[in-house]
């Protein structure tokens, strides 16, 4: 009994445990345990210290090549964003070149400008209004103060005469000057101030 005893003992300590070949104890046939096997010795070979650096330096340069701008892009944006506004003085006439259409020498890129209550606006980046063919493009280009006061988009709204007076809007009552203080700070939060508008003066010359 003894001897039966030491010798199951023996076999049990000394047979290969089916729990370190098959942990999941899959019971699979022995060519799909090989096949395994092999999996993972190709995935271990593969990801080494020195693949896995490779790995790294590639997306690192493919984020630079393509995701990253270039200097001379960033260069370009900065010099956009801190490109100098160069105010002007406008008179009506003058003022009438920027309405969305080219006009050398004053405008020969089609800019949209507007006056508000003397302030002078760069809207080009509103075109699709302002600029020709849009609902507002009376405004393009004019004096457009009597008309925001009082919320009409008419012709009718605009100075006559480009070489006269200025506008000064003084009949209008409190309700369209709070509609117009309201366009100003819109127009001043959403666009640039570029110049502003002055009566024509023959003594001086503002251009054709």
């Amino acid at each position: 009994m003894a001897s039966s005893a030491t010798s199951s003992l023996t076999s049990t300590l000394t047979a290969p445990s089916a729990t370190s070949t098959n942990p999941l104890n899959l019971n699979l046939r022995p060519e799909y345990e090989q096949y395994r096997a092999n999996v993972r010795d190709s995935i271990t070979q593969t990801i080494t210290p020195l693949n896995t650096a490779l790995l790294i330096a590639l997306l690192t340069l493919t984020y630079y090549r393509l995701l990253k701008p270039s200097n001379s892009q960033a260069q370009t944006l900065n010099l956009q964003k801190e490109q100098p506004i160069v105010f002007q003085t406008f008179t009506p006439r003058t003022l009438l070149k920027f309405n969305g259409h080219p006009n050398p020498p004053l405008n020969p890129d089609g800019k949209v400008y507007l006056a508000v209550k003397g302030k002078v606006h760069d809207v080009t980046a509103g075109r699709n209004f302002y600029g020709p063919g849009g609902p507002y493009e009376n405004f393009a280009g004019r004096d457009a103060t009597r008309g925001l006061a009082c919320q009409s988009f008419d012709e009718d709204m605009l100075t006559k005469d480009l070489d006269g007076p200025l506008d000064d809007c003084s009949d209008l009552g409190p309700s369209e000057m709070e509609n117009l203080q309201g366009w100003v700070e819109r127009f001043d939060e959403k666009y640039l101030v570029v110049g502003k508008l002055v009566a024509f003066n023959p003594r001086q010359q503002y251009g054709n």
